[in-house]
């Protein structure tokens, strides 16, 4: 059996692959620059607690990474749908942040614009909106 990079070939395909990459991307950003994403995020860790620098490099670039490479891998539409549902449950939590926690902030609708679109893509190649 041979192993073939799928590559996008309809409108659809590129837009899911285009989040897949884009999550890919942040995943690399994560796991090498945590301290750039997690100023970008607004965050910054303690002094007395250099291990909340592993937070980033495990649990988001991990995740970030795995579901990215995998669409990107095996373009299969469970998988991209996985990655559609994640960011649009990424971008619901950030709502409910914004609501209850007082963080309507310009940042935060900015995340949560990037965190809508990443999760569109995907689910209107998967759902069928985009062929």
């Amino acid at each position: 059996m041979d192993f073939a990079l799928p590559w996008p070939a309809s409108t659809g395909e590129w837009m899911a692959w285009s989040a897949a990459a884009a999550t890919t991307l942040f995943g690399l950003l994560f796991l090498f620059a945590p301290g750039l994403t997690l100023r970008l995020h607004g965050l910054q860790p303690a002094e007395n607690h250099p291990e909340a620098v592993g937070v980033p490099r495990s649990t988001i670039a991990g995740f970030y990474l795995g579901v990215g490479l995998c669409c990107i891998l095996l373009a299969q539409p469970f998988i991209y749908l996985t990655l559609g549902v994640s960011w649009i449950l990424t971008a619901f939590g950030r709502l409910i942040s914004m609501l209850s926690d007082r963080g309507n902030t310009v940042r935060n609708w900015f995340w949560l614009v990037v965190e809508l679109a990443l999760g569109c893509l995907p689910l209107a190649y998967v759902l069928g909106f985009v062929a």
